[in-house]
């Protein structure tokens, strides 16, 4: 297979990128089924050229990028950003839950209190 110079292994793509902290995290990543090439498992030798669409999760949340460039040596934030079109939706707005307040020092809720923390949560507010 010949391979040209604009392409890379994905686990050195998502290390060079700052995608992932370390190289063997992105190859244990691909090893585990958590990247996906184009909407196919990719392994750690997969090959990316310009143009793939690359899902990667990484820690808790899911990134889609659309690779750019393809760079082979791990370089700084500011460059690595401009290697990938990041099209991850924004996460889902979390509504505040309001959270009773109670004075330092008061102690445990007594029954009364209780009664009036289950009402008010009862409630909706």
């Amino acid at each position: 297979m010949m391979v040209g110079v604009e392409s890379s292994r994905i686990d050195r793509w998502l290390w060079a990128v700052r995608l992932t902290k370390t190289r063997p995290d992105a190859a244990e990543a691909c090893r585990g089924g958590h990247v996906r090439v184009n909407d196919r498992v990719a392994k750690p030798s997969t090959m990316i050229v310009p143009g793939d669409e690359v899902r990667a999760r990484v820690g808790d949340t899911t990134r889609i990028v659309e690779v750019v460039r393809v760079i082979q040596k791990r370089v700084g934030a500011p460059d690595a950003a401009t290697c990938y079109l990041d099209r991850t939706p924004a996460p889902p707005p979390t509504a505040a839950i309001p959270v009773a307040a109670r004075d330092r020092g008061t102690g445990r809720p007594t029954k009364r209190d209780r009664r009036m923390l289950d009402k008010w949560r009862a409630s909706g507010v």
